[in-house]
């Protein structure tokens, strides 16, 4: 039986990934220091033989005994909310944690696969956004602590690659939704489903013309498994290319969920990327990989999924303490 480390365990995606290797007939080794993570998401887990869970901040050494044949390093916060203010953390668990497993990598003589993210194209001049393209990116902006941890991040692993022929593997994440998703994280879909939940009218930043091209979680989890064992070791990106803009997007939010909110408008965030659409040529061509499920079906079911979280459930999903990680 071949092992797999997935750090961020508890995440979002992290918890999804958790699931497909147990699926897959693996041994999951789930790592994450709960900053951002919910151990709700993976507590499902914990009565099958096939997986561990180690609370542990992967900033600091990483030792895990025995053999591991493929590590997931999926461990950092991804919305804007937690980044925004945790961005010291943000910043080491790109720097330090990446290096942590890297190193790890190298012990095991294990692959390693790395989540980047869109993010690191910025706000893009070229659209849609091909692995070749550099960037548009401000390094010491609000959003740099989260950009460039992943641009560190993928430079870090390319070296490994280069100068240990170590085996890795980076993917290219563009926005990803479905259950389990905390709610008013920063992010768009959880955004908009709090404040429709709570009979709120839904806030569109700017005019609501800049645009998001929403994968949903089984559709990216499944790119990032086949880019795991594929043989390439350049970035991948792996999202949906159908675009949308946010103040569309909005207006099928009101009409899935069957209110009658209005829309208000606030100021644009610093940086905020104006288009993101990912070119994903690449990921057809190597993997086989394309998105199947259909915005349609993924809010429905990333809908039911907040209708059917309690009120204290959707309390915890809503408020996350920061302050006790903020000594640094």
């Amino acid at each position: 039986m071949k092992s797999v480390l997935i750090t961020g365990a508890a995440g979002f995606l992290g918890s999804h990934l958790c699931d497909k290797f147990i699926d897959n007939g693996y041994k999951v080794i789930g790592m994450d220091n709960l900053i951002t993570g919910d151990l709700k998401n993976i507590e499902h887990l914990f009565k099958n033989e096939y997986f561990d869970f180690y609370h542990h901040d992967v900033t600091k050494f990483v030792h895990v005994p025995g053999k591991v044949d493929y590590i997931l390093h999926f461990a950092s916060p991804a919305s804007p909310i937690d980044y925004l203010k945790i961005p010291i953390q943000t910043l080491k668990v790109g720097s330090l944690g990446t290096h942590n497993l890297l190193g790890l990598a190298k012990e095991k003589k294990a692959r390693i696969l790395i989540a980047s993210t869109s993010e690191v194209y910025g706000d893009p001049l070229v659209h849609p956004q091909s692995e070749e393209y550099y960037g548009n990116v401000n390094t010491i902006g609000p959003r740099g602590v989260y950009d460039e941890a992943k641009r560190f991040q993928e430079s870090i692993t390319m070296a490994y690659h280069r100068f240990h022929g170590l085996e890795t593997r980076i993917v290219r994440i563009f926005n990803t939704y479905g259950p389990r998703m905390r709610l008013n994280d920063g992010r768009v879909i959880p955004a908009f489903m709090g404040q429709a939940l709570r009979g709120e009218d839904l806030t569109v930043f700017g005019d609501g013309s800049q645009t998001r091209s929403f994968c949903y979680v089984d559709d990216q989890v499944d790119g990032i498994y086949k880019l795991l064992l594929s043989d390439y070791v350049l970035p991948v990106n792996i999202g949906n290319p159908h675009e949308i803009s946010i103040l569309d997007f909005a207006k099928e939010i009101i009409k899935l969920t069957g209110t009658d909110q209005k829309i208000v408008y606030k100021p644009l965030p610093k940086d905020d990327p104006l288009q993101r659409q990912p070119d994903i040529t690449k990921a057809k061509e190597i993997l086989g990989w394309e998105p199947k499920v259909s915005r349609a079906e993924g809010m429905k079911h990333t809908y039911e999924y907040f209708q059917s979280l309690t009120e204290e459930e959707l309390f915890r999903s809503e408020h996350k303490d920061f302050s006790k990680h903020n000594r640094l």
